[in-house]
């Protein structure tokens, strides 16, 4: 996990787009919630479950007060997973879907994305596989209702070569890989009011944004949540080895 140089990257790649300026806060909750002020999309890329930073009850109210107003949200990787109850609800209204432990699962795998749906966020985008901590099997909206899948793909049965457990297996997902239903990896919510969100489960490896189009489905996607016109040819972007290398978290 390098959310922070992942934050860094991606707001490098943004801050080349004429128009666009993409702030991180680093480390945790903005000490001064101002810098949500005049933002037009929120990005959490960060731990989740129980160290999510935004569960607490005062974190899930603005939040919910800026996608009101039309703030679009996403959540990537660890940051897709927040406790069951007011969190995932919230989740639901955000971002159209979330990881609930005892349901959804998080294996190192290959995904092999053979198709894509025809969406803004999907404009440059090309058919890939990549190797991830692919979480599947989220918990969505009721029918999926305002979630257009983005990234799906079958999930092999060795995926759920784990026992049960919070994070690992459970009857419900392992009736679905048994039926080889397609599971979504990458969504995108638009609410009746105009709301966007999206949720990404991958995003584990840091070296994986230097997949073109690893990285530019997610570029896409947080300039359409924040109601940007996304390009035909989508959000170009070049990651040199020293930019991928760039602010790396100590070990």
């Amino acid at each position: 996990h390098e959310f922070r140089a992942g934050c860094l990257l991606l707001a490098e790649c943004l801050n080349k787009v004429p128009g666009i300026h993409a702030t991180v806060v680093s480390n945790g909750w903005p000490t001064d919630v101002s810098v949500f002020n005049n933002a037009a999309a929120v990005l959490l890329y960060a731990d989740g479950g129980d160290g999510h930073p935004a569960i607490k009850p005062e974190r899930l109210k603005l939040l919910d007060e800026l996608a009101k107003k039309g703030v679009g949200i996403g959540a990537a990787h660890y940051g897709v997973e927040v406790p069951k109850g007011d969190p995932g609800l919230a989740m639901l209204r955000w971002t159209g879907g979330y990881f609930e432990t005892f349901w959804s699962v998080n294996p190192h795998w290959t995904a092999d994305f053979k198709s894509l749906p025809k969406h803004p966020v999907t404009r440059g985008v090309q058919p890939f596989a990549i190797n991830d901590e692919w979480y599947y099997h989220m918990r969505f909206t009721p029918d999926l209702a305002g979630v257009t899948p983005i990234l799906s793909a079958i999930a092999p049965d060795e995926t759920l070569k784990r026992p049960d457990g919070p994070h690992s297996g459970n009857p419900w997902v392992r009736s679905s890989v048994a039926k080889h239903e397609p599971q979504h990896l990458m969504w995108v919510l638009e609410q009746p009011d105009g709301g966007r969100g999206f949720g990404f489960t991958g995003g584990h490896y840091h070296r994986n944004w230097n997949h073109p189009d690893f990285r530019k489905v997610v570029l896409n996607a947080l300039v359409w949540i924040a109601k940007a016109e996304v390009p035909e040819g989508g959000i170009e972007s070049t990651i040199t080895p020293d930019l991928l290398k760039a602010n790396l978290d100590p070990k």
